[in-house]
C-alpha cells in the first residue's frame, strides 16, 4: 500500500505553483481534492500518527476517534486491491469502513475530501456479459483512454493496437511504410519527416501512440454509446455528462461491443470498463436519457425510471430538453 499511496502523493499532490483561490483545503488544486488528498493524509498518518489539521471543523468526534479512523483506512486500503483510484471508489471504502461509526462523522469526513457523499452513489448492478449477444458485429479491446478523447457524454474516441488479431491483418500497405519510414526518421533526429509522415498516418485512420514507454501503431475508432443520448455540451448538464464520462474512462482499456454504424460513421456500441457498463452509470447517475427511438431495452427505461424518481442530474429539472429535441430545433432554426 505505501508504493501506492507515495505514488498518488508525489503525482497528484505536490504543491504546484497556483492562485490560492485555485486550490483546495489541503493545499492541491481542487480537481486534485479526493483521492490524491486522502492518500497523502492516510501516508502522512502512517509516519507521524497525526491526523490532518482542519478535520475537525467538518466532524463531531474527538482527535483520538479521528485517530483510530486513519488507522482502519490505512488497514482498509493495504486491503484493496486494487487500491482506490475514482472518487466513488474512495468514497465506498470509507463509507465500508467507517460504517459503524457516526454518520455525521462519516459524512464529514467524505466533505472534507470533496468525496461522494453516500446518497449521491449508485449502485451498477450490470457487469460484462459472458456470452455474445444477438447482433454483436464485432468486439474491440482498446488501449487505454485519455480523457480528452471524451467529446461528450455519450461520445467517445478510442485506439485499438494494430497487433490485435483483428487489425494486424487490415493496416493499409501506405501506413504499414510511413510507420516504418517515421521510426527510421526519428532514430536519425529527423524530425520534421516524422511528423510529415505521423500526419499521414493520423489522416488514414490510426496514431503512434506512447504506451508504457512503446510506441504502438494504433487504428482510430469513433464510439457511440448505444441506447443512450447524454445533453450536447451547451445543454444543461451537458458538461457534467462530459466530465463524469470522462472520469469513469480515463486511463482505462476498454471492453467495447459494436453493433451498428451511425450516419455519422461512429461504431455504435456497448462500452465496459473494468466491468461496470458504462450506460448503465450514465442513465443511473441522471446525465443521460434512454434513447428508446433506437433501443428498446427495458433495463436501460428503468434505469432511467430510478434516476427520474431520485431527481438527481438532470431530472433535479422540473423539464428538462431532450438532446434529440434539441438538436433538431437548432437545425431548423428555431
Amino acid at each position: 500500500m505505501g508504493n501506492a499511496l507515495r505514488f498518488l502523493y508525489g503525482h497528484c499532490c505536490k504543491p504546484e505553483a497556483a492562485d490560492s483561490d485555485s486550490l483546495g483545503p489541503h493545499g492541491v488544486s481542487s480537481a486534485n481534492v479526493g483521492v490524491s488528498a486522502l492518500a497523502r493524509d492516510i501516508y502522512h498518518y502512517e509516519i507521524n500518527s497525526q491526523v490532518p489539521e482542519g478535520l475537525g471543523k467538518h466532524v463531531v468526534s474527538s482527535k483520538k476517534a479521528q485517530s483510530n479512523w486513519y488507522r482502519k483506512l490505512s488497514e482498509a486500503w493495504r486491503q484493496a486491491k486494487p487500491p482506490p483510484i475514482t472518487a466513488e471508489e474512495a468514497s465506498r471504502l470509507v463509507i465500508q469502513t467507517l460504517k459503524r461509526h457516526q454518520k455525521a462523522d462519516v459524512e464529514g469526513l467524505l466533505a472534507f475530501y470533496g468525496l461522494p457523499l453516500p446518497h449521491t452513489l449508485v449502485e451498477l448492478s450490470t457487469g460484462a456479459p459472458t456470452s455474445l449477444p444477438e447482433g454483436l458485429k464485432f468486439e474491440l479491446q482498446t488501449l487505454p483512454v485519455d480523457a480528452k478523447a471524451v467529446a461528450d457524454g455519450d461520445t467517445i474516441t478510442v485506439y485499438v493496437s494494430t497487433m490485435d488479431p483483428r487489425e494486424s491483418a487490415s493496416v493499409p500497405r501506405d501506413v504499414q511504410i510511413a510507420t516504418v519510414e517515421r521510426s527510421k526518421a526519428r532514430a536519425q533526429k529527423n524530425y520534421t519527416k516524422a511528423d510529415a509522415l505521423h500526419k499521414t498516418i493520423i489522416d488514414s485512420g490510426y496514431r503512434v501512440l506512447n504506451v508504457q514507454n512503446q510506441e504502438v501503431l494504433a487504428r482510430k475508432y469513433r464510439i457511440r454509446l448505444r441506447g443512450i443520448d447524454a445533453p450536447e455540451s451547451s445543454m444543461p448538464y451537458g458538461q457534467e455528462a462530459k466530465q463524469e464520462l470522462a472520469q469513469i474512462v480515463q486511463g482505462k482499456c476498454l471492453r467495447v461491443l459494436v453493433f451498428d454504424e451511425d450516419q455519422y460513421g461512429r461504431s455504435v456500441g456497448d462500452i465496459y470498463c473494468n466491468g461496470i457498463f458504462v450506460q448503465e452509470s450514465m442513465l443511473k447517475k441522471g446525465l443521460a436519457w434512454h434513447y428508446k427511438a433506437y433501443d428498446k431495452r427495458p433495463e436501460l427505461e428503468k434505469w432511467e425510471k430510478e434516476a427520474r424518481a431520485k431527481r438527481v442530474g438532470l431530472w433535479a429539472s422540473s423539464n428538462p430538453e431532450m438532446p434529440w429535441v434539441w438538436r433538431k430545433d437548432r437545425r431548423e432554426g428555431r
